[in-house]
């Protein structure tokens, strides 16, 4: 080969060799500079974005419900406080009126709607359930001495219904239906508790505050509730029609114990009846509903 063969041999050689190490810095900055990925890689990475965002949406509806129910529940707690407060001022005024033989129209008006829902949500019927049982365990450590002069006391009204008694106009322009409810539990749990000291052998005196004119209408009902097997039935007399009510009981009272009767326990659902002298051994008042009828509305009354 020609010495001019030799050298263009030589520039080829080096053309090539500066050829590829061109390419190979090419290619090696293609790399640094751009990010490449493949389908699989992608599907991948794509997902992993789309499975954090359901996720942390997924936290903020789980917090979001958690904050309703905390404050639904906060809402429900005062609610229940919201109805306990108003309970408790409605009893006391409710003691108070019932003491004092006040009107419906000295409560204040919240108190009217309490006194309906005190019936019809069924606290009305613990009460008296309450009560009663706090009366049967007091007989069931007692049992009746002093051949029979031992005698429990019963208000005979507290056995009738507001079917059968002239109810109080006020108490009927707040609730006729609720009224009537409450006087029939009422009624039930006088029974009852009437039978269990009958079946303890004590000997039972009812009084009542209509007049002598209803004695045999008023015998008849309290047979026909079942309230039979009673030692006396005292009514008024013609000349104690106008008599206070509550004066008429202890009057009555009075003159047993004088007879030589020892009261053990005097029981009714009137105020009127559970004051005065010779009350015995115990008094047991069965709760009423807040807004109480008035016993002397159907104290002249010639129909049961």
């Amino acid at each position: 080969m020609s010495a001019y063969g030799h050298q263009m041999e030589r520039e080829y050689s080096a053309q090539s060799l500066s050829s590829t190490g061109g390419s190979e810095m090419g290619s090696r900055y293609t790399m640094e500079t751009g990010i490449y990925m493949s389908s699989f890689a992608a599907t991948v990475f794509i997902s992993g974005i789309v499975t954090a965002g359901v996720s942390l949406l997924a936290l903020l509806i789980a917090l979001a419900v958690m904050l309703q129910s905390c404050e639904n529940t906060n809402s429900g707690a005062l609610q229940i406080y919201k109805d306990i407060d108003s309970y408790s001022y409605c009893k006391s005024y409710a003691l108070h009126a019932e003491l004092n033989s006040l009107d419906v129209d000295f409560f204040p008006a919240i108190c009217k709607d309490v006194a309906v829902r005190y019936i019809n949500e069924g606290q009305y019927m613990r009460d008296l359930n309450m009560t009663v049982g706090i009366a049967e365990n007091f007989f069931s450590r007692e049992r009746p001495l002093n051949d029979s002069r031992d005698i429990v006391l019963m208000d005979a009204d507290d056995f009738f219904t507001s079917e059968n008694l002239h109810s109080h106009l006020s108490m009927r322009r707040i609730n006729k239906d609720a009224f009537h409810d409450s006087s029939r539990v009422k009624n039930m749990f006088a029974v009852k508790l009437y039978l269990k000291l009958q079946a303890g052998g004590w000997p039972l005196i009812l009084i009542s505050r209509k007049p002598e004119t209803l004695r045999d209408a008023t015998t008849e009902h309290l047979a026909s509730v079942g309230c039979g097997g009673w030692s006396s039935l005292i009514m008024r007399m013609d000349n104690e029609t106008q008599m206070d009510s509550q004066q008429h009981f202890s009057k009555q009272r009075t003159a047993l114990q004088k007879e030589g009767f020892q009261i053990i326990a005097t029981i009714s659902s009137q105020m009127d009846a559970v004051r005065g002298p010779c009350l015995g051994e115990r008094v047991f008042k069965l709760p009423t509903p807040m807004f109480n009828y008035k016993t002397e509305d159907y104290v002249g009354s010639t129909n049961l």
